[in-house]
């Protein structure tokens, strides 16, 4: 398991297929909170779980979902 605390704001976060899917806003919990001005994020706040995390390494968070999946699956902050 990723420890929440390698992830850090200003990250990457892109799909298991490389592709960009946000930047990191603030880790809230066990979610992680993307940036809202990113035209990846439809600029809008999203919040995807840790548990969706496969990896940090080289400034970027990698996930174990592929970018489609994980946009199709986010959760839009209200």
């Amino acid at each position: 398991m990723i420890e929440a605390e390698r992830i850090r704001e200003h990250m990457e976060v892109v799909g298991s297929d490389g592709k960009h899917v946000g930047k990191v806003d603030h880790v809230l919990g066990a979610e992680i909170e993307l940036a809202k001005f990113d035209l990846g994020a439809g600029l809008r706040h999203h919040l995807i779980p840790i548990s969706w995390v496969e990896d940090v390494a080289d400034d970027k968070v990698r996930l174990s979902k592929s970018s489609e999946d994980a946009k199709a699956q986010w959760r839009e902050k209200h």
